[in-house]
């Protein structure tokens, strides 16, 4: 159902259900939709409430300058999407003076940050961040996203805009106060669902091509169709994003990948030819290739469900990448074996060696959350073997000890990687996995292997035996470890103790006399 917004004589913004169209039919499709404060009498519950932009208003009016909420805030308003913490104010005028003297008047005082090279200035309060910026028109050059910016009208700040959805902006003024300037039928592409560029859209590429990710990453999002127009000519203009930073494609990606459902994301930048740009070796996932009569499946749509089936019990952005990335060695293991038919032996290790690659390319973190993605990747195929009947403890050890504390979005990533659609399988599978965290939960209780730090470390090794560094520390440990892995000993200190004391004399080291 369609929603408008009102900002009320009180600076309340309201937020009223289709049922109040009929009321403004008339002027629904006008450059300005002005939603009369005796709407408010119709009972309809407040759903939104913000002080600041009243204070925005009136500091606005005794400068003399016009101001207007413009952008995401209003569009998230409209759709009833939440708190939108960020919000964007665009005045006639300078948005760093604006910006400056609403400081003044908030408790406690905020820092104004001010991006002269921008023209705009930031304040943070309490938990929203306001952006001010004096309206402009912006012109581009065809090797840069970075415009030449001039003073402008509000028609001309919301020409600059990328969507229609996004250049929708409320009056903050007394005088004009909650009236809603729609210049491009914005209210009406989100009753339709839509993303569509103000201007035509080749030129909305062209001048800054990260809008063409920007335009999957809100179809996503909103689950939204983009315009037809704008498809063709993201086409056309693909190989523009080369002109655009890797972190800033990146941070797209990880917004797509932290929606709702990615695979719409995925899929519009396969439709559109990004993927090609940014992540080429999902591509390679891609067909069904048959030998004898025998298909393996389609491992791109695969790993698109895998990624949307994670993404509803896990937030944790790098399982998600995990998920997108786990068959990401197939192709390059791929054989046909008669007669087992098509195998992918190795392809977990494979995938985990690409992934550093991936993410430097990509300008993403080469830190701990790289190999928390390796590690997933790697181990991704474990706990499938873990499901068979019998299966020792040496085995669930092992898994747990590479694991660590990962065990968890390991298991998860294992159950999303479930996608028959067989009923019957798919239950068998999920019950299979059960049993697997079961045996995990036994063994863990019982042998601490979680977080697995050895009993014994190179230090008392040295002193125990009177040795300096070498090889034999490392032995020593891994012998210890191996032991504790196979059940041969507890993961306890005092056994720990004892085995390395009977290494070290079978290797020859002399046991210092206060050790024995």
């Amino acid at each position: 159902m369609a929603r408008f917004v009102l900002v009320g004589p009180e600076g309340l913004i309201c937020s009223f259900q289709a049922k109040l169209s009929r009321a403004i039919s008339s002027i629904s499709n006008s450059f300005n939709i002005l939603i009369f404060a005796a709407l408010m009498k119709s009972g309809d519950q407040i759903t939104h409430q913000n002080p600041v932009l009243d204070l925005i208003g009136t500091v606005a009016d005794g400068m003399g300058l016009k101001a207007y909420v413009i952008g995401g805030y209003v569009r998230d308003l409209i759709m009833n999407r939440g708190t939108h913490k960020d919000i964007d104010v665009v005045t006639i005028g300078s948005g760093i003076e604006l910006a400056k003297a609403i400081a003044k008047e908030l408790k406690p005082r905020p820092k104004v940050q001010v991006f002269k090279n921008f023209g705009t200035a930031m304040i943070r309060y309490k938990d929203q961040e306001i952006e001010f910026v004096g309206a402009r028109k912006e012109s581009y050059q065809s090797d840069s996203r970075k415009p030449t910016v001039e003073d402008g009208s509000l028609a001309d700040d919301q020409n600059r805009r990328d969507f229609t959805i996004n250049a929708l902006a409320i009056a903050l003024n007394q005088e004009r106060k909650g009236e809603l300037l729609d210049p491009f039928n914005g209210l009406k592409d989100i009753d339709n669902r839509i993303i569509r560029t103000p201007l035509d859209p080749d030129v909305t590429y062209s001048d800054d091509p990260l809008r063409m990710m920007r335009a999957i990453r809100f179809a996503t999002q909103l689950n939204f169709d983009i315009h037809p127009d704008s498809i063709a000519s993201i086409k056309k203009n693909k190989d523009r994003i080369k002109i655009i930073s890797k972190e800033r494609v990146s941070d797209e990606l990880n917004k797509i990948m932290s929606s709702h459902k990615p695979s719409i994301g995925f899929r519009l930048l396969d439709e559109t030819g990004l993927l090609e740009e940014v992540l080429p070796e999902l591509l390679k996932l891609k067909g069904v290739e048959e030998v004898d009569g025998q298909c393996h499946k389609d491992n791109f749509y695969h790993t698109l469900q895998v990624l949307d089936n994670i993404c509803e019990t896990t937030t944790n952005l790098w399982s998600r990448w995990a998920a997108l990335l786990h068959d990401i060695g197939k192709p390059q293991s791929k054989k046909f074996i008669q007669p087992m038919g098509w195998t992918f032996h190795g392809h977990e290790y494979i995938g985990s060696k690409m992934i550093p690659r991936i993410f430097a390319r990509l300008r993403m973190p080469q830190n701990e959350k790289m190999r928390f993605v390796q590690k997933l990747v790697r181990l991704s195929s474990r706990p499938a073997v873990l499901a068979q009947e019998e299966v020792s403890d040496s085995a669930v050890r092992r898994l747990l000890f590479e694991a660590g504390e990962d065990i968890d979005e390991l298991m998860l990533l294992c159950e999303a990687d479930i996608t028959t659609k067989n009923k019957k399988k798919f239950k068998k599978y999920l019950e299979n996995f059960q049993l697997v965290r079961l045996k995990l939960k036994e063994v863990e209780e019982r042998d601490h292997l979680r977080n697995f730090q050895p009993p014994i470390s190179g230090a008392e090794i040295m002193t125990s035996f009177g040795i300096g560094p070498g090889r034999e520390i490392g032995e020593i440990k891994n012998k210890i470890r191996e032991a504790i892995l196979e059940g041969d000993i507890p993961n306890e200190y005092d056994r720990a103790k004892e085995l390395m004391l009977e290494i070290g004399k079978e290797m020859g080291l002399k046991i210092k006399e206060e050790v024995k």
